[in-house]
């Protein structure tokens, strides 16, 4: 672990770290995105380099945007064994913790990662007595996961769903 590296969590006795990123990051950051988009993109019937191009603006944009709108959040690589395997950009507010963004590499989920990533954050929101929010698509897969750790509907903003976990409603955390 590197002075700049810290310890988060484990899963099954392997560590998961945060290292904050850095500009050298964005490939890495960039097919993260890529992965998010995987099942939609299939899709398309476009070349290759359409949708490497098309992703990569779309990455940027992303980024600038929560760069701009969430100037004070902690924007961390996620890293398993000190391999880095997904992001995790998170708010922290007197009012609420706000998980701006989680993405796992694709070969990385339904390994019990991110219930642990997620977990921990709910155990600090438990700690804090805040609760903790998420945006997340309809239709997104993670969507059970979310709702299975005590996550609930606060607000419908179409493709999006505003989704709290209060601390009294915390399920599985630490």
């Amino acid at each position: 672990m590197t002075e700049t590296q810290r310890l988060f969590c484990a899963v099954r006795g392997h560590p998961i770290e945060l290292r904050p990123i850095t500009p050298a990051d964005r490939t890495f950051l960039c097919s993260v995105y890529a992965g998010t988009r995987e099942e939609e993109l299939a899709q398309v019937q476009w070349s290759a380099a359409q949708k490497a191009a098309f992703l990569a603006m779309q990455f940027d944009a992303q980024h600038a945007h929560y760069q701009q709108h969430y100037s004070e959040a902690s924007f961390d690589l996620l890293l398993l064994d000190g391999q880095p395997i997904g992001r995790l950009y998170v708010a922290r507010h007197s009012s609420e913790i706000r998980i701006v963004d989680i993405a796992l590499l694709p070969t990385y989920r339904s390994q019990g990662i991110g219930s642990a990533i997620l977990s921990r954050l709910l155990a600090e929101g438990a700690r804090k007595a805040l609760p903790v929010t998420i945006h997340v698509e309809r239709f997104n897969r993670a969507l059970r996961l979310y709702e299975r750790l005590g996550f609930r509907q606060i607000e419908d903003k179409g493709v999006y769903l505003l989704l709290e976990c209060s601390p009294r409603k915390v399920h599985n955390a630490e």
